[in-house]
């Protein structure tokens, strides 16, 4: 079995670890970001929504930074909402601190009924840049 060559972020918190999955994996130019939710470094959740979601964003951001890639990179995503009429709203204030800019990465939004504690959850994957592949 070909070795998995994990991308782990400088400060990673502590959900990895305890539920013994990799940040992201690189494989073929592409970069599989695993979902990223609000949490702390001691892995619980930020309690605030707004906070909690702009928290998300920014452990995706670590995550690409640490393969050498920006949210531009980002070619599909993939958001999870557990209560997305009442944080949609929300959602759409953060996104833009963080989205970059047109054209935009294809993107699926998807309601769910729990998050392990979380409101708010996005995977993405991304396109490596030429020096960034393994």
């Amino acid at each position: 079995m070909a070795e998995r060559d994990a991308v782990s972020p400088a400060n990673p918190h502590a959900l990895y670890a305890e539920h013994r999955y990799s940040p992201a994996i690189r494989a073929n130019g592409l970069l599989f970001v695993s979902g990223q939710v609000g949490a702390r470094a001691d892995g619980s959740p930020e309690p605030d929504t707004e906070a909690q979601i702009r928290l998300a964003f920014e452990n995706l951001l670590g995550v690409l930074d640490a393969a050498g890639c920006t949210f531009d990179d980002v070619i599909d995503t993939t958001l999870y909402l557990v209560d997305p009429e009442g944080d949609f709203e929300t959602l759409l204030k953060v996104m833009p601190e963080f989205w970059g800019e047109a054209p935009y990465p294809a993107l699926t939004g998807i309601g769910v009924n729990w998050l392990a504690g979380f409101r708010f959850e996005i995977k993405v994957i991304a396109r490596l840049p030429e020096d960034a592949q393994a």
